[in-house]
């Protein structure tokens, strides 16, 4: 481990940084040959697909298809370490309350189910049988079924997560929160009332095709570091790349791609974006609306003086809805107050409208930057809006590319895991099966916390993740979880949430994404969709790290089998569809018609593309046509209320972005570095403008806390930060989660989403000791 050190990095993105740590990260998990016959498996067609990211697969070109992030996920699976009986024997859960979270995560892979006994606050070893007989007592005992609530997370497989949702819609309840609820719901809601459907409408292919991409809101380099070998051959062929970003990334300035033996020997790189923004945190709205009423007042111009338009006047004509009305709003918008909200001046909001305009296929992406915000669904229809204007929506080489996060959470929605299902889901799965869904809409994350503060919840069930430290205002959610009679999770590695726990509380250990799964006699393979709705096989390699584990689908069966008793559709035995796994796919088939000849389909070399309806220009919204959608500027913002509370220390408010560092995935910390930006053996640190800290009477190299700024009485507090100076927009601070999740009040969510708003977080700074 690295000695903690603030050194800035110059070197590209990936090259010969990204190989050195993926070495490290195999030695360190004791199998650096076992973990690079593995990492050759990975995304391969008789492999495995990546446990990491959900940036599709090449058609398996190069036998190297992973990256450097997607390597830590994978030695971490693979690890010789075990967390055994013996290891829960020798600590008490207070005891292991007190490691860090990087900690947690370096003991190992589970072995054993487990059973916490208060008595002596230690987990012990019990059977599955009997694990599974506990869930079934506390389900049963339940006098309303809305009483659970059941987990997901984005590493669930297409037939687990399936298989899941009709257990608990057999049982009787829409209570599904997911991971999706915290990252990429404001996009589930956004889209489908304008193009149709909540996806994305692009493939690779467009992206060899396109000239222009808009990268709004995201970090590649750490979060799905394979799209930037998408980026570098976008750059080298001549295309044009924005990034649209609070931070300078370097993944986002230049890369070196380990595969390139020029850029290797050269210790040379790729530079990638030609222009880079960084509007203030959640200004992205007004920016995009700025473009647009420069594009508009352009067009306007154009055609007075008779030249071509600049519209697609055609294609708004012939698919569109509801231009006159949007383009009349934008129109009368003011360029003094887009420049306040956006923190970008007129000028530079109207030099990336003329790239837009010089564009003649364009893409845009987004990630959590964007859809982490109070008007993150506004922002993504204003970005549709913008791809509308000149029919960037359903011909090659442009579109939409909303890029998910973790590897299957989009498949898990695709197969049901939805709190709020449709009615004509709910019909079709009923027919399928035999049985009448509840059609009640169930809780997402944040309302499934605050009904276990209630007492409205009193199973919890966790199928991976971990949901004590991806939520936000930690402290409530812990009191939360601790209020449960019982809390199970089903999990690869010990992780915070197994330590925080109710009454009576099971641990479940799984097989991982790169294990073999036999099932019947035979080796099974599950599947996944990615960002760009490509669905494929995925088979594990290396054997089980223990004979104790069980698959997903298996453990769901398991708890379905003792709660219910009976089988769907007048099966004695839930295990029925575990035997083979071709049968929870035919259910699946049965269920979407999306899915039809599913076990034919999926075993094509490279799987199968769902239906993206946008993609052939058929919307099937209500009117049957894409929709402008007219949105004002918000004339206060989250922040101003904030700094109205925080009264004469209002001034000093700033907007917290809480983000990833490059050793970490989501909430599993694999090291304490961040080297591309600089930060070395620590994580305990805040990013701010230098003259923001001047203002403040604070310098870089001071620890401070943060104190949350909100109207609901709860104090909130994250102690003990390290200042670094940083180029990031004044008003604007950043540091990662989920350490700072405890900030995030659990009420500050994005309208119409329910998203935590964990990219802008009112605080304000204190020094230690002041």
């Amino acid at each position: 481990m690295s000695a903690p050190k603030i050194a800035p990095y110059d070197r590209p993105a990936g090259g010969w940084g990204a190989l050195k740590n993926v070495a490290i990260q195999l030695v360190a998990q004791g199998i650096p040959l076992k973990g690079a016959r593995t990492l050759l498996s990975a995304n391969q067609r008789s492999g495995f697909d990546c446990p990491g990211c959900a940036w599709p697969d090449r058609e398996h070109a190069s036998t190297f298809e992973f990256c450097e992030n997607g390597a830590k996920a994978v030695a971490a699976e693979a690890t010789k370490r075990r967390v055994t009986p013996a290891f829960f024997a020798a600590h008490s859960v207070t005891e292991l309350l007190d490691c860090d979270d990087y900690t947690l995560e370096g003991y190992g892979r589970l072995t054993h189910p487990l059973r916490y006994d208060a008595a002596t606050d230690h987990y012990v070893p019990i059977a599955w049988d009997d694990a599974f007989a506990m869930i079934g007592r506390h389900l049963r005992a339940l006098p309303d079924p809305d009483q659970a609530a059941f987990y997901t997370s984005g590493r669930t497989s297409n037939e687990a997560a399936f298989l899941y949702q009709l257990f608990v819609r057999h049982y009787g309840t829409n209570n599904f929160p997911d991971c999706s609820n915290m990252c990429h719901e404001p996009t589930s809601v956004g889209l489908p009332p304008v193009v149709g459907l909540g996806k994305g409408t692009v493939t690779l292919e467009d992206f060899e095709q396109a000239d222009t991409l808009l990268l709004f809101g995201q970090n590649p380099g750490t979060n799905h570091p394979r799209m930037l070998g998408e980026l570098r051959e976008a750059a080298r062929r001549g295309a044009t790349i924005v990034s649209i970003n609070l931070l300078h990334e370097r993944g986002l300035e230049r890369f070196a791609d380990p595969q390139s033996p020029a850029e290797m020997l050269s210790l040379g790189g790729t530079s990638i974006s030609g222009h880079y923004v960084t509007p203030a945190s959640g200004g992205d709205f007004a920016f995009v609306k700025g473009m647009i009423k420069h594009i508009l007042e352009r067009d306007a111009q154009a055609r007075a003086d008779s030249l071509p338009a600049l519209l697609d006047d055609a294609f708004i004509a012939e698919h569109t809805r509801g231009f006159e009305t949007f383009a009349a709003d934008v129109r009368a918008e003011r360029w003094d107050d887009l420049e306040r909200a956006a923190g970008v001046s007129q000028a530079q909001m109207r030099r990336i409208a003329d790239v837009y305009l010089r564009g003649e296929r364009v893409i845009a992406t987004w990630g959590m930057g964007i859809t982490q915000h109070k008007h993150a669904v506004e922002t993504i229809q204003m970005i549709v809006n913008l791809m509308l204007l000149r029919g960037n929506i359903g011909r090659p080489g442009a579109g939409l590319c909303p890029v998910r996060g973790h590897s299957n959470v989009q498949g898990d929605r695709t197969v049901g895991i939805n709190e709020k299902p449709s009615a004509a889901f709910l019909e079709r799965l009923g027919k399928a099966f035999d049985f009448d869904p509840p059609r009640r809409p169930g809780l997402g994350v944040v309302d499934t916390i605050a009904a276990m503060l209630e007492g409205r919840i009193k199973v919890f069930i966790g199928m991976g993740g971990n949901f004590a430290m991806a939520t936000p205002d930690t402290p409530r959610a812990w009191e939360g979880l601790r209020r449960c009679d019982l809390s199970v999770h089903v999990a690869t590695k010990l992780n915070r949430s197994h330590l925080v726990h109710g009454r009576d509380a099971l641990i479940l250990p799984c097989l991982g994404r790169t294990e073999i799964d036999m099932q019947g006699g035979a080796v099974q393979g599950v599947t996944v969709e990615d960002s760009m709705s490509m669905v494929h096989l995925s088979y594990g390699i290396n054997a089980p790290a223990s004979e104790h584990l069980r698959s997903e689908p298996a453990i769901v069966a398991g708890m379905a089998q003792a709660t219910l008793g009976r089988g769907p559709a007048g099966r004695d035995d839930w295990h029925w569809f575990v035997e083979d796994y071709d049968r929870i796919r035919d259910g699946i088939a049965a269920t979407f018609e999306d899915f039809a000849d599913f076990n034919r389909r999926v075993r094509r070399p490279g799987g199968f593309r769902l239906d993206v309806p946008p993609s052939q220009r058929r919307w099937l919204t209500p009117n049957g046509r894409a929709n402008f959608t007219t949105h004002a500027l918000p004339r206060e913002l989250p922040i101003d209320v904030a700094r109205r509370h925080a009264g004469a220390r209002g001034a000093d408010v700033l907007q917290l972005a809480t983000i990833r560092s490059h050793d970490q995935y989501n909430t599993t910390i694999y090291g304490l570095n961040d080297r591309y930006r600089g930060v070395f053996g620590q994580r305990r640190v805040v990013f701010a403008n230098p003259e923001d800290l001047d203002a403040r009477g604070l310098r870089a190299g001071e620890r401070i806390d943060l104190v949350g700024v909100w109207d609901d009485g709860v104090e909130r507090r994250a102690e003990d930060f390290l200042l670094v100076a940083y180029d990031i927009p004044r008003g604007s601070v950043a540091a990662y989660y989920p350490e700072t999740n405890g900030l995030v009040p659990l009420d500050a969510t994005a309208d119409g989403a329910g998203t935590p708003t964990s990219k802008s977080v009112p605080v304000l700074l204190e020094r230690r000791g002041g």
